[in-house]
């Protein structure tokens, strides 16, 4: 495995970092601004990055996509599309359904699900507000109808790419939290000091820092496996990259909220935004740790 990005791979992390940065939301306060929601929604849909996959994309591609989206708090469907592209090619504005609910869902028409191997489609009903306030759910209407069976190979790779996706989106989720964290760091004081001067703030940060590092790893090996190993071999570093970057997001982005201080626990500090994103993105997909053969510390 060849670890490095090409240099088309490190182009496309660029612009998905520019878009993120330009168009994501500052503050909680812009998570309700309808006109930049719709500038995002328009240039996501020119970008086509929610057809990745049937343009030929790899899982690391996705995954680098899905990264920079998460950093930014990107508040527009991205995750759910780019998998149910992969399911069902170049459909209507489609996403994914998970446990009865169609995620990641403003904007779609239909959610598509996997269940053993068949490929199943149903009407998306009204939004609801979630714990996510970067994304929203929507129930089903209707009886899903099957639209494909996919043999067991296939299923096993797409159960790949939807860990590896939503672990991708962890780990930026995490990085944002922690920029944050350290971005407040470095300008608030405490007795005539920045609180990152303090060794208590200091070690909290290089400890989140390592966490995303290590992240980054496991989340690289799992995406370059979706295409390059066998499907069972993909599927298991898909899970223990799942287990990994969960933990660790979690733990980074309660490290946000606490170097924040009491500023950290009010709703107009990001910092519970990414920890939110954190905490639906570990529950979508789950992976226990029972599901792999080596245990975690």
């Amino acid at each position: 495995m060849d670890v490095r990005l090409t240099a088309e791979q490190r182009q496309l992390r660029a612009a998905a970092a520019r878009l993120a940065d330009d168009l994501g939301p500052g503050s909680v306060l812009d998570l309700e601004d309808t006109d930049r929601i719709a500038r995002l929604e328009k240039a996501v849909e020119a970008t086509g990055w929610r057809v990745l996959r049937s343009d030929g994309a790899s899982g690391v591609e996705v995954a680098l996509v899905v990264e920079e989206f998460g950093r930014g708090l990107v508040d527009v469907p991205l995750l759910g599309p780019v998998l149910a592209d992969d399911l069902t090619p170049k459909a209507a504005p489609t996403t994914v359904a998970v446990d009865g609910e169609a995620r990641d869902a403003r904007g779609m028409r239909r959610a598509v699900t996997l269940e053993g191997n068949r490929v199943l489609s149903t009407e998306i009903g009204p939004l609801a507000a979630g714990a996510d306030l970067t994304r929203r759910n929507a129930r089903l209407l209707g009886a899903p109808e099957q639209i494909a069976m996919v043999s067991d190979e296939t299923a096993d790779r797409w159960r790949a790419l939807a860990l590896v996706a939503t672990s991708a989106d962890l780990v930026g989720t995490a990085r944002g939290a922690h920029a944050l964290a350290c971005e407040y760091a470095k300008i608030r004081e405490q007795y005539g000091r920045t609180i990152g001067s303090y060794q208590a703030v200091a070690h909290l940060l290089a400890e989140g820092l390592a966490l995303i590092e290590g992240s980054i790893s496991v989340l690289r090996h799992a995406a370059w496996a979706v295409d390059e190993l066998p499907p069972a071999e993909a599927l298991h570093a898909a899970r223990i990259a799942k287990l990994y970057c969960a933990r660790a997001a979690r733990t980074v982005c309660e490290t946000a909220v606490q170097v924040h201080g009491g500023i950290g626990n009010t709703w107009e500090c990001l910092a519970h935004v990414h920890l939110r994103r954190a905490l639906t993105s570990t529950d979508l997909f789950p992976v226990r740790l029972e599901e792999i053969d080596r245990g975690l510390s």
